[in-house]
C-alpha cells in the first residue's frame, strides 16, 4: 500500500452529495488491482465493488469506485447502495456495531481514516475518483469531478519535491494564527457549466504581460505629465483596469481589448479631477492659503495656453486675479475662510477649465487603451505559438447536461504544456519563487494555504509538478495588476476581519465570497478576477459570470464606480430569476457627496430587506497585502463609513431572515480587539499532511479612497425596510432548500 498513498484530502472535490443532502465524503482513488480477485459476485461488480490487496497489512479489503467507501469484509449482498439506491429503501438494517459509519451497514467496520492516512507519508495524498455515466436526478445537487491520474506522488512543501521513500518526514510549519477556514462545505448551487476556453498560464507568457504592462503604466505616467502637467491621480490606472473588465469581450485576462466605449469614464473623471492641480488634505491654515493660491495661478496659466473661447477666458481670468488680490489684502483670514474660497473658485473656473481640457484627456484614455490592445496582439499571439508548438490544438465543445450541482472551480479546456522549472527556498517565514530572476514573495503560512487550495481544486497535477509555476504565475499576475508601489493596491484586495466571516457564517449561513482571491480568501469557494490562474486554487471565475440558483453569498467588492453598478444589475437579475433561498449580504463605502449610483440603487431595490452603518474609523479590514504583510500590519482602521446591505430573495429572506439578533452578533463581530483577530487552525490545515499555515480583482475595495469621496459618520442602526415586512410571510419551502448541505459540513 506503499505505493497507493490512500491518504484521504477533504475538499469539495472529494464530495458527492446524495438526494437526501447528505455529504458522501470521497475516499482516495482507486487503489492498485494488480492482483485479480475475481470472486466478487456479479451484484457487486456491478455496483462498483472490486476487491484488492494491502500491501502494508498484507490482507485483501473492498473498494467501491462509486462511492468511494473501502471496507476491510466483503459487502454484503443488500447493503444501502447511493446510487441505484439513493433513498436506502432496499438497504437491510444497521446493526449497532456500524451504525457509527455512514453508508456502512450490517456491522461492516469502514476502514478508519487513520488506517488510510498512515500508509503513506504525512504529506501523502490521493484524489478521489469518479465513474462518468452515473444517473443523477435533475434536481439532485452533484459536485462532477474529472478522473484523476493514479500513481500520484506525494508533494512535500517544505523542500519543494515530491517525497522519496525511507527519508524521514519534515517537520510541519505549524502558525498560531490562520485567517481562512477552509473546512466550511459551500451551500451556492450552480447550473453544470462547460469547461472555460482560456488559455492555460505559463511563466513565460506572464512574464510578458508583466513587462508591458509595466510598459503602458510607464506611459500613462509620461501623458499625464506631458499633456496637463500632473502626476496620474493615485491608484487610478488600477482602477481603470477594473473599470475596463466590467465591459471587456477580449481575450486577454488582465489587459482590455475590445470595450464600449473606448474612453474610460473612470479613467478621464479621475484626471480631470486632478485638473489644473490635485487637491489634497489640508491640515494647517497656511496650507490651505498656499493652496488656494497655486489652484489661482494654475487655472489662470491653463486657461491662457489652451484654446479657450474668450467668455471662459475672461470668466477664470477675472476669478483668479480677484482670488489672488484678496490672499495679498487679507493675512487674518481662517483655514475656513480659505476652504470657502477655494471651493468658490473651483465652482467659478472648473466647467471652463474642463472644456479646455477635455480633448487632453480623451486623448490621454483613447492612448491607453489603444496601446493595451496591441499589447493584448502580441500576448495573444506568443501564447498561441507555444500551444502550437506543444501539438496542443482547441478542443472539441463539452456537452453540459445543464443540472443543478454545487458550485465548482474553473476548469480550462486546454491542457497545460510542460511547465518550466520555478525556484523555490524559504527566507525565516517567506517563501521565495524565482523564474528567469523575477522573484515573488509569500507569507510561508499563505504558501501551505495555497497548497491545500491546490489539493482540493486542481483536478490535472496529480504529482504537482505543475504547483510552483502555477503559484508563480498567480502571485505575478495580482503584483502587476495593483502594481508595485509602497502599500499600491493594498485597499483593492482588502478583506472583511475573520471574526466578522465567522459571524456571517454562523448567522446567514454564508459560505461564499463574491469578490476575493486565492491569496485573501476566507473560505475555500469564492470569486475572483482570474478565472485561468485562480481555478486552480479553487475560484469559480469573475462573479458578473458566476450564475447562483441558490446560496448566502458575501460580496465585498472593490470600491470602482463602475464594478459595483455592474454588481448590482448582476444581483437583480439573479434575485428576480431564482425561486430558491438566495441572499447577498454587501458591503460597500458610504458615498453620499455624491451618492453613487450602486447604492442609490440598492437602497432603493425590492429586495432589500436590511441595512446598517457602520462609522468611520471604528472598524477594522484585513490588509490586500496581507498574504506578504507582517502580523502587526495585518488590520487597519477604515477611515470612511461602510454601509452593510441585505439583498434578499423571499425564500432567501425566509431561510435566512436578518433578524435583530442576528444583527447584533454581526455587530458584535466587529467589536472583537485586535491581538483575538485570527481563527483557530481549523481541523483541515491541522490534520491535512503539509501545513504551514497561518491574499484581486478580487478581494474588496480600496478602503483607504477618499479623494472626491466622502462618507459622513453615522452610528450603527437596525433599520427594516417595509419591503422585509411585506414578504416575511411569503418564505415557503424549495425544491433545493432540502439537498442544500448545512454550512457546518463534517469534515473527513
Amino acid at each position: 500500500m506503499s505505493s497507493e498513498n490512500h491518504g484521504t484530502v477533504k475538499g469539495d472535490t472529494a464530495m458527492v452529495m446524495s438526494p437526501t443532502g447528505s455529504a458522501t465524503q470521497g475516499s482516495p482513488v482507486s487503489p492498485s488491482t494488480s492482483k485479480p480477485m475475481p470472486e466478487l459476485p456479479d451484484e457487486l461488480v456491478q455496483a462498483g465493488w472490486s476487491k484488492c490487496w494491502s500491501k502494508r497489512e498484507n490482507r485483501p479489503y473492498w473498494f467501491n469506485r462509486f462511492t468511494n467507501q473501502s471496507m476491510w469484509e466483503m459487502p454484503v449482498l443488500g447493503q444501502q447502495d447511493v446510487i441505484s439506491d439513493p433513498l436506502g429503501l432496499n438497504a437491510a438494517p444497521a446493526s449497532a456495531e456500524g451504525a457509527g459509519d455512514a453508508g456502512v451497514g450490517n456491522g461492516q467496520r469502514k476502514r478508519c481514516l487513520s488506517e488510510e492516512a498512515a500508509q503513506g507519508g504525512p504529506n501523502s495524498f490521493k484524489r478521489p475518483k469518479i465513474e462518468i455515466g452515473i444517473p443523477v436526478t435533475p434536481t439532485t445537487p452533484t459536485l462532477p469531478i474529472s478522473p484523476i491520474t493514479s500513481g500520484a506522488k506525494p508533494w512535500n512543501s517544505t523542500t519543494g519535491t515530491e517525497d522519496k521513500p525511507g527519508q524521514p518526514a519534515p517537520a510541519l510549519y505549524r502558525p498560531t494564527v490562520i485567517y481562512w477556514d477552509l473546512d466550511i462545505q459551500t451551500n451556492a448551487v450552480i447550473r453544470e457549466r462547460a469547461p472555460a476556453n482560456h488559455l492555460p498560464p505559463h511563466p513565460e507568457i506572464e512574464l510578458q504581460r508583466s513587462q508591458l504592462t509595466t510598459k503602458l503604466r510607464q506611459h500613462y505616467q509620461e501623458l499625464c505629465y506631458q499633456r496637463e502637467g500632473i502626476e496620474p491621480p493615485q491608484e487610478s490606472f488600477n482602477r481603470w483596469l477594473l473599470e475596463r473588465k466590467v465591459l471587456d469581450k477580449g481575450p486577454d485576462p488582465l489587459l482590455p481589448s475590445d470595450c464600449d466605449p473606448i474612453i474610460s469614464p473612470s479613467m478621464f473623471r479621475e484626471v480631470m479631477n486632478d485638473i489644473p492641480i490635485r487637491l489634497s488634505r489640508i491640515k494647517y491654515k497656511e496650507e490651505a492659503r498656499k493652496l488656494l493660491f497655486k489652484y489661482a495661478e494654475a487655472a489662470k496659466k491653463m486657461i491662457d495656453s489652451r484654446n479657450a473661447t474668450p467668455d471662459s477666458r475672461k470668466v477664470v481670468k477675472w476669478n483668479a486675479e480677484d482670488t489672488m488680490n484678496w490672499l495679498r489684502r487679507d493675512n487674518s483670514a481662517s483655514k475656513e475662510d480659505y476652504m470657502d474660497r477655494l471651493e468658490h473658485l473651483r465652482k467659478q473656473c472648473g466647467p471652463h477649465v474642463t472644456a479646455v481640457a477635455k480633448d487632453s484627456v480623451e486623448g490621454i484614455c483613447t492612448k491607453i487603451y489603444h496601446i493595451s490592445v496591441e499589447y493584448v496582439q502580441r500576448i495573444r499571439q506568443a501564447h498561441q505559438t507555444m500551444l502550437k508548438d506543444c501539438n496542443i490544438t482547441d478542443p472539441e465543445a463539452a456537452e453540459v447536461q445543464g443540472r443543478l450541482v454545487y458550485c465548482y472551480p474553473v476548469r480550462l479546456a486546454l491542457p497545460s504544456t510542460t511547465q518550466p522549472r520555478v525556484e523555490l527556498h524559504f527566507e525565516n517565514d517567506i517563501a521565495c519563487l524565482r523564474y528567469k530572476g523575477e522573484m515573488v514573495k509569500v507569507n510561508r503560512g499563505y504558501f501551505a494555504k495555497l497548497e491545500l487550495l491546490y489539493r482540493y481544486s486542481c483536478i490535472d497535477d496529480p504529482r504537482f509538478e505543475k504547483f510552483l509555476s502555477r503559484i508563480w504565475c498567480l502571485i505575478k499576475r495580482y503584483q502587476v495588476m495593483f502594481g508595485a508601489g509602497v502599500n499600491e493596491g493594498m485597499g483593492l484586495q482588502g478583506a472583511l476581519p475573520v471574526p466578522v466571516f465567522e459571524a456571517l457564517n454562523k448567522q446567514f449561513g454564508v459560505s461564499f465570497e463574491c469578490f476575493a482571491s486565492p491569496l485573501n480568501s476566507y473560505f475555500k469557494q469564492f470569486c475572483s478576477a482570474f478565472p485561468d490562474t485562480d481555478g486552480f486554487f479553487g475560484s469559480r471565475g469573475p462573479f458578473l459570470n458566476f450564475s447562483p440558483a441558490s446560496g448566502s453569498f458575501e460580496a465585498n467588492p472593490p470600491f470602482c464606480e463602475e464594478l459595483m453598478d455592474a454588481m448590482v444589475t448582476h444581483f437583480e437579475e439573479l434575485l428576480e430569476k431564482s425561486s430558491e433561498p438566495l441572499s447577498f449580504i454587501i458591503f460597500v463605502p458610504e458615498w453620499r457627496d455624491p451618492l453613487t449610483p450602486a447604492l442609490n440603487r440598492m437602497e432603493t431595490s425590492a429586495f432589500r430587506r436590511h441595512q446598517m452603518s457602520l462609522p468611520a474609523f471604528e472598524h477594522e479590514y484585513r490588509s490586500g497585502s496581507q498574504h506578504i504583510c507582517k502580523k502587526e500590519e495585518m488590520y487597519y482602521k477604515a477611515v470612511q463609513g461602510t454601509a452593510v446591505i441585505f439583498l434578499q430573495n423571499a425564500a432567501g429572506f425566509a431561510k435566512w431572515e436578518p433578524t435583530p439578533e442576528r444583527i447584533q452578533e454581526l455587530l458584535a463581530a466587529y467589536q472583537v480587539s485586535q491581538p483575538t483577530l485570527g481563527s483557530p487552525v481549523p481541523s483541515s490545515t491541522s490534520s491535512a499532511p503539509t501545513t504551514p499555515s497561518p491574499a484581486s480583482a478580487g478581494g474588496s475595495g480600496n478602503k483607504d479612497s477618499t479623494a472626491a469621496k466622502t462618507a459622513p459618520e453615522r452610528s450603527a442602526s437596525l433599520d427594516t425596510s417595509p419591503s422585509s415586512q411585506e414578504n416575511s410571510s411569503s418564505g415557503g419551502s424549495s425544491a433545493l432548500e432540502n439537498t442544500t448541505p448545512p454550512s457546518e459540513a463534517a469534515s473527513i
